[in-house]
């Protein structure tokens, strides 16, 4: 299967056709191979424009809805991003060139090794695969000026918002199928606010579900 040729089509046909047009981050898309970060019996299918199944429950994002999600971001060449729920190491490995340094947390340790071999043989040496849950963040390197979660929530904890750099922006999917909904943070004056951006449906994060309404 010609790779580069999918890769191509992929930005072409699914990510282009859904308004992304920053060139360092189609750039990223053109050059990362995606085929890399997922499992072996997987790769023919790594540029469909689905989510994949991953290890252990967890998936890849679509391309086009990833794609999204990093415009809205905007990464500069100086920032430090936090990627909360890392999976296999794919997204970041398309925000290492965008971004000074990547922190990719994962709490699954299959996931963990196997983002961490890709990414070492892809030479992402400015990125740093860290174990840990994903709830808590990663407090080492805070405060990081762009945090990305690859996955929707539903109850987002207010540690993120200490882990937030001033001036700092964090994008997130909020909600469950249809009713989801792409959000921006931004970190102004120490405090944070919130915007609708756009619709978009994710795979759940583990550790980020609403916590059950007792009824008395």
């Amino acid at each position: 299967m010609d790779f580069t040729h999918a890769r191509t089509t992929m930005v072409d046909n699914q990510i282009r056709t859904e308004d992304v047009t920053d060139w360092d981050v189609l750039r990223s898309f053109l050059t990362v191979p995606r085929e890399a970060f997922v499992p072996e019996g997987q790769k023919a299918l790594a540029y469909i424009g689905k989510d994949l199944p991953l290890a252990n429950g967890r998936r890849l994002m679509a391309p086009s809805s990833f794609a999204r999600l990093l415009q809205l971001l905007q990464i500069r060449s100086d920032d430090a991003v936090l990627d909360v729920g890392a999976g296999c190491g794919y997204a970041a490995a398309v925000m290492a060139p965008l971004a000074r340094s990547v922190t990719a947390l994962e709490e699954d340790e299959d996931l963990a090794a196997s983002a961490s071999s890709a990414l070492s043989e892809l030479g992402a040496a400015n990125v740093s695969v860290v174990k840990g849950a994903l709830r808590e963040g990663w407090t080492t390197g805070a405060p990081y000026d762009r945090i990305i979660f690859e996955g929707a929530i539903e109850d987002m904890p207010v540690l993120f918002y200490d882990q937030l750099a001033e001036n700092g922006r964090m994008v997130v999917v909020e909600g469950r199928g249809n009713a989801a909904t792409a959000r921006l943070y931004l970190k102004e004056g120490g405090g944070v606010s919130n915007r609708f951006a756009f619709n978009c449906s994710l795979p759940m994060l583990p550790g980020f579900e609403r916590p059950p309404q007792f009824v008395f």
